[in-house]
């Protein structure tokens, strides 16, 4: 793949992160919060800071965004987001126009799997499942090389694998109930964390909450880290719970791994291992030796799956 400079934009729940890439190497890179932001402010948002990254890397050829929406590929339009308010917006083009630039839209969790495939946890893997935890549950696919899209582009909305079909209702905008975004995301381990402690005041959680501070998904993480056992109570419950999603995604794909990875990965093996015992448990043979892996690349996984897409787009283009 050429390493011609291509922007690459991870639009997330909570955040944004742009970069402008060659390969892996980072040319400039920014990030912004993008909680409580209408449609319309966040398409400025993205306007303004590609603007910006193009103006300080006047070379960059194209810019690839990878959005946790439903995406119609061709057409370049988010379709509906669950944890953002995007619905039906034909984002390709608005950026293009605005910028002066060549615009690729595609999935965050699809060009999260690009990027581990490329340079992270998947190198030489071609059938891989990524899915990534952290305000919900993004999925991507790489089968036979090559990103899998469904039909219109919409497709492979791992976190919407339903786990429990009585179950809790799933976050945002999903009609579902029982999906494993909405019983192991970092949302889910925040919640789970919360109750645990309700009912363990000697825990640190429990002290955490009883002195008014925040239980969250992250204070959970620390907790564990640190060696709490309600804590990693907590993260056995999340980890198996993501463990079921695993067994049926291996079941389907036959995967060469699984990689995982967001901000709930920080948590490491207390949350694969849990997984990693559930595949083993309920997966078919051989399916459930399926390697449930970390991935390498961190949070930065989506913007540089982002560049590598456009960059691949545009080669395609201009072959």
């Amino acid at each position: 793949m050429s390493s011609s400079e291509t922007i690459g934009v991870d639009l997330g729940g909570t955040k944004m992160l742009i970069g402008v890439l060659a390969g892996t190497e980072r040319l400039y890179e920014q990030r912004e919060a993008s909680t409580g932001q209408t449609e319309d402010e966040l398409v400025e948002l993205l306007v303004r800071e590609v603007t910006e990254a193009r103006d300080a890397r006047p070379n960059v050829t194209a810019v690839g965004l990878g959005i946790p929406a439903t995406i119609d590929h061709d057409d370049g339009i988010a379709v509906s987001a669950v944890n953002l308010p995007l619905a039906d917006l034909a984002i390709r083009d608005i950026v293009s126009e605005r910028v002066g630039l060549p615009v690729f839209v595609d999935n965050d969790g699809n060009v999260a799997a690009l990027a581990e495939y490329l340079y992270g946890a998947a190198q030489g893997k071609p059938h891989m499942v990524m899915l990534t935890v952290g305000t919900g549950i993004g999925g991507g696919l790489i089968l036979g090389g090559d990103i899998y899209r469904g039909s219109t582009g919409a497709g492979a909305e791992l976190g919407h694998v339903v786990i429990q079909a009585d179950g809790p209702p799933c976050q945002g905008n999903c009609p579902n109930h029982g999906c494993v975004e909405s019983l192991a995301s970092g949302t889910a381990l925040g919640r789970e964390g919360r109750a645990a402690a309700e009912s363990a005041a000697d825990s640190a959680l429990g002290k955490l909450l009883a002195e008014g501070g925040e239980v969250d998904g992250k204070a959970v993480t620390e907790a564990a880290l640190a060696g709490d056992e309600l804590a990693v109570g907590v993260f056995d419950l999340i980890g198996g719970r993501l463990g079921v999603a695993c067994a049926s995604l291996a079941n389907i794909f036959q995967p060469n791994a699984i990689v995982v990875g967001g901000g709930v990965i920080a948590a490491g093996d207390l949350l694969l291992e849990p997984a990693r015992r559930e595949v083993r448990e309920r997966a078919l043979r051989p399916m459930n030796e399926t390697p449930i892996l970390e991935a390498t690349l961190g949070n930065d996984a989506g913007m540089i799956g982002a560049a590598a897409m456009a960059r691949a787009e545009v080669a395609e283009v201009s072959a």
